[in-house]
């Protein structure tokens, strides 16, 4: 039987934290990347996480959890030569794939199945993230029919241009508050992160 994962993207320098690696920044106790780790997880359906090899503390970070690691190699060539090693590893029945960044900490499970059950239902739509008014972002889910056009991607871009040649294949999905577009990658975007969380 045929089964969408999820391709959790962890393999990026965090250059512009300076000596601090966002990905290890606690959210609640616990470091942002086991964060979104663990939500993905707790869909059931199969996951797997790049990493560079540089880092091998946020592979301890994951310890414990039902997931797959996979080493990008060539991590420092930009995000397609993450997204070529996930996928390199995804099981050949594998129907689709959910790409997840793993600096965006307001995705749920929640958002996650919602993701998983519209895929359930249009198996050739691909999916995409947004705000309650419409503003795209994460994540993307891409059928399998795309996964070569998604390894054949150069340089830092993602899947941006895959979105935009085939954007009548595109369903956008609502997500709450601004899940679909916060990513925190500089000092400041923790600390502002960190304030508002403070304020609930």
């Amino acid at each position: 039987m045929t089964q969408p994962a999820i391709l959790i993207l962890a393999a990026g320098a965090s250059s512009r934290m300076g000596a601090r690696d966002k990905l290890l920044e606690p959210i609640q106790g616990q470091p942002l990347l086991r964060r979104v780790a663990e939500r993905a997880c707790a869909t059931a359906t199969h996951v797997f996480v790049v990493l560079p090899r540089d880092r091998p503390q946020r592979a301890e970070a994951l310890q414990g959890l039902s997931m797959k690691q996979v080493i990008a190699e060539h991590a420092t060539h930009g995000m397609t030569a993450s997204l070529r090693a996930g996928i390199g590893a995804l099981p050949e029945d594998t129907s689709a794939v959910i790409i997840l960044p793993a600096d965006m900490p307001g995705i749920t499970t929640e958002e996650l199945q919602l993701f998983l059950k519209h895929h359930a239902q249009a198996p050739s739509a691909i999916l995409r993230g947004c705000t309650e008014d419409g503003h795209e972002g994460h994540p993307a889910l891409f059928p399998a029919n795309l996964f070569a056009e998604l390894t054949a991607l150069t340089g830092d871009e993602g899947g941006r241009s895959i979105l935009k040649a085939h954007r009548d294949r595109v369903t956008l999905l609502p997500l709450a508050a601004d899940h679909a577009i916060l990513d925190l990658d500089t000092p400041e975007d923790w600390a502002a992160y960190r304030v508002r969380e403070s304020a609930r």
